[in-house]
């Protein structure tokens, strides 16, 4: 695999580019940051443009974690836990995990976690119930909704046939 060329852009330069950058999607800070040091920036520079580009609102924190948290939910059916350790990847604070975790509406992901568990139970050909119900558990842990609601649910939602 080639090793990424830098590219060695102004401060002007950078600033414009990373605002393109962050016109086109929500991005976190460690992206937009990353990105900055693949222009060719030096690390005061680097931190310079991210200033502006956070007080010209190129950038919020907040905004990237409530669109972030709320896309993985919709599109692909992620669970609390899979967000929060993605969220937590992207250095994002604690307090805008938290804001993000809000914008999941609670009968919203339990429905989601309903369907999720009929769509898996109903494609295993297994006929053994608590193998079946491991297996369909371990799907949706590994999705990230959390063990104790997913073995509640399975429970009650996973028979035989």
């Amino acid at each position: 695999m080639q090793e990424k060329k830098k590219i060695n852009l102004t401060k002007k330069e950078a600033l414009l580019k990373a605002a393109n950058f962050c016109a086109y999607q929500e991005r976190s800070q460690k992206e937009v940051r990353q990105k900055l040091y693949d222009y060719g920036l030096y690390r005061d520079e680097v931190e310079d443009v991210l200033t502006d580009l956070i007080l010209d609102g190129y950038i919020n924190e907040e905004r990237f974690a409530k669109t972030f948290a709320g896309g993985k939910f919709r599109i692909k059916k992620w669970g609390r836990n899979r967000i929060i350790k993605a969220l937590q990847q992207h250095d994002v604070s604690a307090y805008c995990v938290t804001q993000a975790l809000k914008e999941i509406e609670e009968g919203d992901y339990l429905t989601t976690l309903e369907e999720l568990i009929a769509k898996k139970s109903s494609s295993l050909s297994e006929t053994d119930l608590f193998k079946k119900r491991e297996k369909v558990s371990r799907h949706l842990i590994y999705k990230g909704y959390e063990t104790d609601l997913v073995w509640d649910l399975v429970k009650d939602l996973v028979q035989n046939g």
